[in-house]
């Protein structure tokens, strides 16, 4: 059955293996499920940040510098202050002081960036926010905007690599906890080795470019300030928000509702916030913020654009001997953040002597950030792409090499791994891609032919591996007598389905129907939860929802077998929820209606506070205050694994290069709904398409010039060829208590390389630098 046919046998039964009477007797985690917020999306019900105005809300419209450093010198709003229905038109004139300084949230603060929003006239990167305007309509807003003229006195700025004045520092000086690796001798094993390979590799600047734009709308009540806005860190954006302004969290909401997609970027505390809920004090009235496109491209993150020199040496019979991994990765200048990955390269094959060192360069641009599966989608690119030049000086079949390199141990720390399904993938993977046709002499294959053809067939893999993480959460649960469930959580639906899994982690741990689960996210009035990033959501949510229907169930059997009770003398402990139920091993049964009635007519509520074990003991107190407490730790690596296979032609005379098909194969512990996870991971692929041969922001003179989606290219239906993804079973009880690893960012990883090493399959031209383009293949 395709995923099409069992979304519609979804959509129609509620369950895809028939009777629907009994579905509420049968697990409902672990089977495809429609998402139950679909609906509203697609009619147009559900309800965006920005579609939340309140009666009388102005509009606001930003003006943005166009030096890439200096000074402010003087504003000419003459023009701009004629245009009819303009409210005010603010600067760092009206605004300095008026915010205070937040550190960004990796650095103990809560801000994507720290960088002060109209805090002086001083200018740190093209792109930055110069003045805030304010009009009655979106209209006259922008029509003033760009009516105000403003005076520069510009200083020479450093963009990128190599610039002069671009500053380079140990990763190890910039990060409190960050320690570069060393182990063995790579030098050595580097003279002694048989295969070799010192290559550099390099990834360029991206952007998010989520459909919905970076918006905001404050409104004031009183001393009180609502926010609406789409993020994926409502905490963070709470608390920074009140630190920025001078007030206690308690005066601030935050209201994200469903998010039209993120992929990393709306990332805490946003620069332009501050500024909009000054001038809605300042006004009297609401203001609402919705930015032009090419804006976002510098008043959010980016993912910065790295290099990656590596060493990797082998003996004869392709065992690793040694490995360096030297990675430079851009950064501003007033941020302590840069994405360090070279402890996941360094651990995943078993090497004996390895070395990495990381760096980052400061520039003159705004802060980097997230951006899905952050540091694995350059670090993997350079270490996958080595590792398949290596198989062909040795002449081994790269997923041979891979084997005979696969380990059940960290090389660094000497920990088991969790669980190590990589080699699981890469069979499973290749019997589905049709590995076994591959030929082993580059430019061989053609299309329809192994001998003519203008179109090169390429064959490429790659791994694709992701450290699972989890943080603690706090969740409301409630049962109604009618027998309905309520979810609550300040957690947040991007996109990913949690909505969904939510009520089906309710419906068959409390034994009601799916349709009867109320889940409420993204509003900071809820339970607090954490960040929605490192493919942690459903690790740290569907853990909380465990332990609070537990909870529940447990109060319902306490008060079901207290003497009097229906259910007198029974085990409460062996008394379990099902089919709307609460039912004794022997046979005895109370409806679930009559269970509540017992404790209250309305209902039975808990509030759940999970906390990961091995957490700090303040876990909970950290998660409150809107600081970020993911985790990794314990005695035994948990990461997620998967293999990319891809097939590439390219065009004997013309260049041009079409990816015919991937094919993923991934192993990440247990999958609660197969439908959304397969969705996940296909967007993964695609996305990795566009990494591969596609995305780049271009940067001149420290201005990006394709900040829009006629020039910054993303992978349409028409770039797309047969994508397929596979779910390998991993069963892994030490993971986590629910055996969940998360699967958000596993889907892009690995693709870049395998394109890449496609590529070379088809035209023996290896291409270290993406994106891979035209150009490349003349």
């Amino acid at each position: 059955m395709d995923q099409a046919d069992t979304a519609m046998d979804v959509a129609k039964n509620g369950d895809v293996d028939g009777d629907p009477n009994d579905a509420l007797e049968r697990p409902v985690l672990g089977r495809p499920h429609v998402r139950i917020e679909g609906r509203a999306k697609v009619t147009g019900a559900a309800l965006y940040a920005s579609d939340r105005r309140k009666h009388g809300t102005a509009h606001a419209a930003l003006v943005t510098s166009t030096v890439a450093r200096g000074r402010i010198r003087g504003f000419d709003l003459a023009a701009a202050e004629a245009v009819p229905d303009l409210l005010g038109i603010f600067t760092h004139r009206d605004f300095a002081g008026a915010i205070a300084p937040v550190p960004h949230l990796m650095a103990g603060g809560y801000a994507n960036s720290s960088h002060l929003p109209l805090g002086s006239d001083r200018v740190a990167y093209a792109g930055q926010i110069v003045a805030l305007v304010v009009g009655r309509t979106q209209d006259s807003a922008a029509r003033a905007a760009a009516l105000v003229r403003v005076q520069y006195a510009p200083e020479s700025a450093a963009a990128t690599f190599d610039d002069p004045g671009a500053e380079t520092v140990r990763l190890a000086d910039l990060k409190a906890h960050h320690e570069d690796i060393a182990t063995g001798d790579p030098d050595a094993a580097w003279g002694e080795a048989a295969a070799r390979v010192a290559a550099r590799y390099a990834t360029p600047i991206q952007h998010h470019n989520p459909i919905e734009l970076f918006t905001t709308c404050c409104a004031w009540e009183g001393d009180r300030l609502t926010v609406y806005e789409p993020s994926r860190y409502i905490g963070a954006v709470r608390h920074g928000l009140a630190a920025q302004l001078g007030l206690d969290p308690a005066q601030v909401r935050v209201v994200s509702g469903p998010i039209g997609g993120h992929f990393g970027s709306k990332f805490a505390l946003a620069q332009y916030t501050a500024p909009v809920a000054l001038a809605a004090r300042k006004l009297g009235c609401p203001v609402s913020l919705v930015p032009t496109r090419r804006q976002c491209f510098t008043i959010a993150n980016h993912r910065p654009e790295t290099r990656h020199d590596i060493r990797l040496s082998a003996d004869r019979d392709g065992r690793f001997t040694g490995l360096v991994h030297a990675a430079d990765v851009v950064t501003s200048r007033f941020d302590p953040f840069a994405m360090e990955g070279a402890d996941v390269t360094a651990s995943l094959y078993a090497c004996p002597a390895i070395r990495t060192r990381e760096r980052a360069v400061r520039v003159d641009r705004n802060t980097p950030g997230p951006m899905r599966a952050p540091p694995e989608v350059p670090y993997l690119f350079a270490l996958e792409s080595a590792v398949d030049e290596l198989a062909w000086q040795l002449e081994l079949d790269p997923i041979e090499l891979r084997r005979r390199n696969d380990t059940a141990r960290d090389p660094v720390s000497g920990k088991p791994f969790s669980s190590r399904p990589l080699m699981a993938c890469f069979d499973a993977g290749a019997a589905a891609f049709g590995w076994v046709r591959r030929s082993p002499r580059v430019g061989t294959m053609r299309v329809g032919s192994m001998q003519a053809g203008s179109w090169r067939v390429g064959l490429g893999c790659a791994a694709s591996v992701r450290p699972v993480k989890i943080a603690a959460a706090t969740m409301r649960l409630r049962l109604s007598a009618d027998g309905a469930a309520e979810v609550a959580c300040a957690h947040h639906e991007i996109g990913n389905g949690i909505t969904t899994l939510l009520a089906m982690g309710v419906a068959e741990r409390l034994g009601v129907p799916v349709e009867r689960v109320r889940v409420e996210l993204g509003d900071t009035t809820l339970p607090a939860a954490g960040l929605s990033g490192g493919s942690s959501t459903t690790t740290s949510l569907m853990s909380a929802l465990a332990l609070g229907c537990e909870q529940l169930r447990e109060r319902l059997a306490q008060e079901a077998t207290a003497p009097g009770r229906p259910l007198a003398g029974c085990n409460p402990d062996g008394l379990r929820l099902a089919g709307g139920r609460l039912t004794a091993p022997g046979g005895g049964a109370l409806p679930l209606a009559e269970a509540v009635a017992l404790i209250g007519a309305d209902g039975v509520e808990t509030l759940a506070a999970f906390v990961p074990p091995g957490s700090a003991p303040d876990a909970l107190d950290v998660l409150r205050a809107g600081h970020i407490g993911l985790s990794t730790g314990g005695d035994s690596l948990k990461w997620a694994f998967g293999a990319q296979f891809a097939e590439v032609h390219v065009h004997a005379e013309t260049g041009e290069i079409r990816v015919a098909r991937l094919t993923g194969a991934f192993a990440a512990g247990r999958i609660l709904n197969p439908l959304t996870s397969r969705s996940q991971l296909l967007g993964g692929m695609i996305w990795g398409l566009g990494s591969a041969l596609l995305e780049e922001t271009v940067l001149d003179g420290g201005a990006y010039r394709n900040p829009d989606l006629a020039e910054y290219l993303v992978p349409t239906a028409m770039d797309t060829g047969a994508v397929e993804a596979l779910l390998v079973p991993d069963p892994d009880e030490a993971v986590n208590p629910l055996g969940v690893k998360g699967l958000g960012e596993l889907g892009i990883i690995g693709v870049n390389a395998a394109i890449a090493n496609a590529v070379y399959h088809a035209t023996g031209r290896r291409i270290r630098r993406l994106p891979i383009r035209i150009e490349d293949m003349l």
